[in-house]
């Protein structure tokens, strides 16, 4: 079962733009992230798909920076972006990545990696199908068949948000969500906002520039409520918004 890693990245956030390129205690948020996943070192391959935009020059530049490849493709059709990303490598599934979450688990990746592999015939694994981390750590898998079915099938805001046809059109997809402990679904580690720079600057000027479990991140936040509260009134768009 080899997995590919795919990291969706741009420059042209409506609400924060530029923010995948910011530093972020010394590199930049895509960094942490391809750190992230590098660390986990369960993925047989791994790829940033960005867009053919002239402002998405820079991601590529970091990529090269970073030692990592990259595909360009639409700006709004993210799952075609995905498909072409995809083509010519072996994969029999995807991670999908967005590279706004720079405290991503390397331990929860791993392990979602692990799962999927070990339960034979699963079409999409997701820690956010019934949410227990904060909103920025997720991660979900799809399998390439489950991947090309959707291709074939969506329109509309579903070609924005890559995975979300699987799952809400699952078909005889087998789908499986991971939970975990301490719950902490209402706290939002995700790269969004100016507030929400705010918050995860704290975090990593207290605790430091490397991945950190969800725990501690949890644990600090939630002896912190100040902290929580600098983006605890910022909403997640809906996927037909975003």
């Amino acid at each position: 079962m080899r997995i590919v890693g795919i990291v969706q990245a741009r420059m042209g956030s409506t609400r924060l733009p530029g923010k995948v390129l910011r530093d972020l205690g010394g590199r930049s948020v895509l960094g942490w992230v391809v750190r992230a996943v590098r660390e986990a070192g369960v993925l047989d391959d791994l790829v940033v798909a960005t867009t053919t935009e002239e402002a998405d020059d820079a991601v590529v530049a970091e990529c090269r920076r970073l030692g990592v490849a990259w595909h360009r493709g639409p700006v709004d059709d993210v799952l075609t972006r995905f498909m072409e990303a995809l083509a010519g490598r072996r994969g029999d599934a995807v991670m999908r990545f967005t590279a706004d979450c720079p405290l991503l688990d390397p331990a929860v990746i791993r392990e979602a990696a692990m799962v999927f592999r070990a339960v034979r015939g699963l079409g999409y694994l997701s820690t956010g199908l019934a949410r227990t981390l904060p909103r920025g750590l997720d991660v979900e898998i799809v399998s390439r068949a489950a991947l090309e079915r959707a291709d074939a099938e969506a329109a509309g805001f579903h070609r924005t948000h890559v995975t979300s046809y699987v799952y809400s059109h699952p078909g005889d997809a087998r789908l499986l969500g991971l939970a975990y402990q301490p719950v902490a679904d209402d706290l939002r580690v995700t790269l969004d906002t100016e507030d929400d720079w705010r918050l995860i600057s704290r975090v990593v000027d207290a605790l430091g520039d490397r991945c950190l479990p969800f725990g501690t991140v949890v644990g600090w936040l939630r002896e912190r409520p100040e902290v929580c509260g600098l983006n605890a009134h910022v909403r997640q768009k809906a996927l037909q918004d975003a």
